[in-house]
């Protein structure tokens, strides 16, 4: 059985900008990606902490050292400059490997600059 589970997240990032002229997408600081193991091109979800929004997209590399998380199209609409936001990527995993996984966890600070990286700390599972 194959399971779907976190693969990495850069948690509370602030967005930087919101574009909704341009085409989609997430621009991400290429550093933050890096550290949450998150390729450009791959799909994400934003969990907007500041107002609720649950939006799917994918990542646009921005440059390294900028801090830069720039929600672009259709999603610029629910998500504001200023908002703390949770980005998150999900692997796929067989049954097996995903009862040992553990997902990278990116927090940052308030230019979006690296904190802590490390693997999240999930709950234990309860005994079968």
């Amino acid at each position: 059985m194959r399971r779907t589970m976190l693969g990495g997240k850069i948690h509370r990032a602030t967005v930087t900008s919101a574009d909704p002229d341009y085409e989609g997408s997430v621009t991400v600081d290429l550093d933050l990606l890096d550290a949450a193991d998150i390729l450009p091109g791959e799909a994400v979800e934003i969990w907007d902490v500041t107002n609720g929004a649950r939006l799917t997209t994918y990542t646009l590399a921005g440059p390294r050292g900028s801090g830069v998380v720039c929600v672009n199209g259709a999603a610029a609409h629910h998500v504001r400059a200023g908002d703390l936001v949770i980005i998150a990527s999900f692997v796929s995993l067989e049954d097996a490997e995903a009862r040992c996984w553990r997902p990278r966890a990116v927090f940052v600070d308030e230019t979006n600059r690296v904190v802590e990286s490390r693997p999240e700390r999930l709950p234990a599972q309860a005994p079968a």
